[in-house]
């Protein structure tokens, strides 16, 4: 295998993180495809070569040459989950949507806090409204019953 695609950890497809962690990632076409993260170089070296297998690519390719059959290639790593920059950007967009709602509940605790009458408004609100609707409910039973009764006549 040439050397330029082989990174500071020895393998194709793995590079180590500051935290010392390897990340394993395989590119197909202009798509980067995110493997893992492992704790060994030889971990995310394994997961990168299944990856190799899958897509089909041609044995030279691979960091361990020694896979013959699809089956070696799962048993070398089992199917991960493949992370692709769309699956980044749409991760990214629910972020922005959960500091978002963090953001709304934040303010909405500080206005309560600011205005307890507006609370104590709104309470009183759904009091009163569940208040009539249970007699509606009341109400509609006793003439469903009613109909009921006067049907058996």
């Amino acid at each position: 295998m040439p050397s330029h695609c082989r990174g500071s950890s020895g393998y194709c497809g793995v590079r180590q993180r500051p935290s010392d962690a390897f990340d394993a990632e395989i590119r197909s076409g202009d798509v980067r495809l995110g493997l893992g993260t492992f704790e060994t170089a030889h971990e995310a070296a394994r997961a990168y070569d299944a990856a190799v297998w899958r897509l089909g690519r041609p044995r030279p390719q691979m960091n361990f040459q020694k896979v013959w059959t699809c089956e070696q290639a799962q048993a070398v790593a089992p199917p991960s989950l493949l992370i692709t920059n769309a699956d980044r950007q749409e991760h990214h967009r629910h972020q922005c949507h959960l500091l978002n709602a963090l953001a709304d509940e934040r303010a909405m605790a500080e206005w309560r806090q600011c205005h307890p009458e507006d609370v104590a408004n709104k309470n009183a609100f759904w009091a009163e409204r569940r208040a009539r609707r249970r007699v509606e409910w009341a109400n509609m039973r006793r003439r469903k019953a009613l109909v009921i009764s006067q049907c058996d006549l």
